[in-house]
């Protein structure tokens, strides 16, 4: 019955080590205790404003090279715009300067025509200035007065047409 009911100097005995061990465990460990849950509160407080700065920061980052990526977007596509108008702008000049090209050969051509066809002109009109004073003077050579001399003088002057 001993371990069931304890005397009372057991008792006392049992307190007076229990509150003596408190005493030291309250003015020896109790502070150091006290002061590394602090401090590790502390910790990790710290270490979640720190994880909250850094998903700010992440999220800032992120937002930022979201804008980046848009400018750098828009600005591909300004240049890819310029460039087609560019090059458009090139064919259409190219197309305007060959029909330019085009109009000026076909003029030249066309006065090249005109003088060829002056030429010949001028050389038709010789030709048939110098038959005329070649006739006429053969027909002032020749008497005229009868039928049969005419004749021949004609078939004489087509002999040498057809010869020429």
């Amino acid at each position: 019955m001993d371990l069931i009911l304890p005397s009372s100097g057991l008792i006392f005995w049992q307190l007076f080590g229990f509150l003596a061990l408190l005493f030291i465990l309250i003015k020896f460990a109790w502070k150091p205790m006290l002061a590394a849950i602090e401090e590790r509160e502390t910790s990790i407080n710290n270490a979640l404003k720190a994880a909250e700065t850094a998903r700010n920061e992440m999220a800032n980052l992120k937002a930022e090279n979201e804008k980046l990526l848009a400018e750098a977007r828009l600005e591909r596509d300004t240049i890819l715009k310029k460039a087609q108008d560019a090059s458009v702008k090139m064919i259409d000049d190219a197309k305007e300067e060959a029909v330019k090209a085009g109009a000026l050969m076909i003029e030249n051509a066309k006065a090249v025509i005109e003088t060829e066809k002056k030429a010949a002109l001028a050389d038709v009109k010789s030709q048939v200035a110098s038959l005329s004073l070649d006739i006429t003077e053969k027909l002032l050579r020749a008497n005229l007065s009868d039928d049969k001399s005419q004749k021949d003088l004609v078939e004489g002057f087509i002999k040498e047409l057809k010869l020429n």
